[in-house]
């Protein structure tokens, strides 16, 4: 049976991983969410008392961590389900710096390439269409303004009863676009053959419909 990819990138809080779960549900391809797996491991080191900013803290915990996603979206570490753990501040904070390292980056995409064989696939992360999946059917380079992007994440921290600043939000998410696209190994950028998408007024429907007109379209090139 043929199978098909989509490849999802994009800086921090551009909607990928909300559209990307409502791409995978349409078509009923697997999702891996990776940024995920980079949030658990960074999860990891900030339970264990190791720096995010060392190599070396980074590497000495590689094979002590396990972790695996299903059909649901969950992220589990060491089968403990942490999917909701990872998305909190302190993990956010620290998330840029851990998964800057050319161990963690060689060890998670490895583990990608291996939960992706034989699926059809929707993946978002930093460097999915130039490093982990470089043969997708599609790629999607999503942007959008930071100002639009601080303003999503700030509804979403009050929609989850949290406090929230949009000054700080927004000066967290120019840090970690900063760290992520000029990161040495595997900086975040676009695939030469990504597709543009530019989500700063698009709903989140629209979004999804946006990458699935353009799947349809790229799979209808190789029938």
């Amino acid at each position: 049976m043929k199978t098909y990819s989509i490849a999802i990138d994009g800086p921090a809080a551009s909607g990928k991983s909300t559209a990307a779960k409502g791409v995978a549900k349409a078509l009923d391809f697997l999702y891996l969410d990776t940024g995920a797996m980079y949030r658990a491991i960074t999860l990891y080191m900030i339970e264990k008392g190791l720096d995010t900013r060392s190599e070396e803290d980074a590497k000495s915990i590689l094979d002590k961590v396990t972790m695996r996603e299903d059909k649901n979206g969950h992220i589990f570490l060491n089968e403990r389900d942490v999917t909701e753990r990872v998305r909190e501040e302190d993990v956010t904070k620290l998330v840029s710096y851990a998964c800057a390292h050319k161990a963690v980056r060689e060890r998670l995409v490895a583990l990608q390439r291996e939960m992706a064989k034989g699926e059809s696939v929707v993946m978002d992360g930093r460097d999915i269409g130039t490093v982990v999946l470089p043969d997708a059917t599609l790629k999607v380079y999503q942007v959008a303004s930071v100002e639009s992007r601080a303003k999503r994440r700030y509804l979403e921290e009050l929609s989850k009863g949290k406090e929230a600043s949009l000054d700080e939000i927004q000066k967290d998410i120019e840090r970690r676009d900063y760290i992520d696209s000029h990161r040495e190994h595997s900086p975040l950028r676009k695939a030469e053959d990504a597709i543009l998408l530019d989500t700063s007024d698009l709903t989140i429907q629209e979004e999804i419909d946006a990458i699935l007109s353009l799947f349809h379209e790229k799979a209808g090139e190789l029938k």
